[in-house]
């Protein structure tokens, strides 16, 4: 995505000094957010006048997936290193640490045994303790 807000504001700033024909910068934010749509979901794109509204645009969208991932509950159990690390205060290797625990030692029972792992503490299982399970 940052590519494409840097292509936004590439052609944004070529359009303040005049080297960029107002008549294309319709066209060109309408098919930046239409490639950036396509490339996260199958929704059509709105199409915009100016590049701010498709910046605005984009990082509305941005902002949402984000909100959409810290909202979503994680089973430690079967959780990937990546759906790990977007709980809050735990890193790539803390996620790695949680999964070498229960390949060695099994299943959690509850989520307070999370604090058997090395670099876990129970701030950190308060922290997250809302959007962690251990079962289905």
């Amino acid at each position: 995505m940052s590519a494409l807000y840097n292509f936004i504001n590439h052609y944004h700033w070529s359009l303040a000094n005049g080297s960029l024909a107002k008549k294309h910068l319709g066209l060109l934010s309408c098919l930046i957010v239409f490639i950036s749509v396509i490339a996260s979901s199958a929704q059509a794109a709105p199409c915009f006048d100016n590049p701010k509204s498709a910046y605005k645009y984009l990082l509305a969208q941005e902002k949402s997936e984000t909100q959409a991932r810290v909202q979503a509950t994680v089973n430690i159990n079967r959780a990937t290193e990546g759906e790990l690390v977007s709980l809050n205060g735990i890193g790539s290797s803390k996620a790695q640490e949680i999964i070498l625990y229960r390949e060695m030692f099994g299943d959690f029972k509850e989520v307070d045994e999370l604090a058997k792992v090395k670099g876990i503490g129970a701030k950190t299982i308060e922290k997250n303790r809302a959007r962690m399970r251990v079962g289905n």
